[in-house]
């Protein structure tokens, strides 16, 4: 016959769970702080304007007609699609923020970050060639739409000092 063995239980004392709570205070603090909230909104810009644009696409094929897209605050003629972006987010690429490699500086685009704030795109999937430089005041979005309809998206990464693939 085998000896039963008994575990001892023990209790979690008021030391331990003041430390645990202590720990993940902590925690949860070091993360809110490393959280960039513009980091976020300049997300959401770069998929509104892709779906946006994606849908005016779509929109100009069925139809068979041009089909306008009206960035931020523009507002055009007839019917089109407007596309809102956050209050956080801003028109333009702050001065300290290099062009992206192999880029003529955009005179308007870079200023205001609007060289066509109104956009037409055609059934056979063209549109006219344009740039656009959204920033969250630390960080930036470069935008360019080819002529054939190609959305191109750099984000400036603030760490690396250098222009990404969005």
């Amino acid at each position: 016959m085998r000896p039963s063995c008994r575990l001892s239980q023990r209790g979690t004392s008021l030391l331990d769970v003041t430390v645990s709570m202590a720990v993940a205070a902590i925690v949860a603090f070091v993360c809110m702080a490393q959280w960039d909230p513009g980091g976020t909104d300049l997300a959401v810009a770069h998929h509104e304007i892709r779906g946006s644009l994606e849908q005016a696409f779509s929109l100009a094929r069925a139809r068979g007609s041009n089909v306008t897209v009206a960035l931020g605050q523009a507002s055009g003629a007839g019917e089109h699609l407007q596309v809102q972006l956050s209050r956080r987010v801003k028109w333009g690429k702050p001065a300290g923020i290099p062009l992206p490699p192999d880029m003529e500086a955009p005179t308007v685009a870079t200023r205001t970050g609007e060289a066509h704030p109104i956009l037409t795109v055609t059934p056979r999937h063209t549109a006219l060639a344009s740039t656009w430089f959204l920033n969250d005041g630390r960080e930036a979005l470069c935008m360019r739409l080819s002529g054939q309809g190609r959305l191109q998206v750099l984000r400036w990464n603030r760490d690396r000092r250098k222009w990404v693939r969005a």
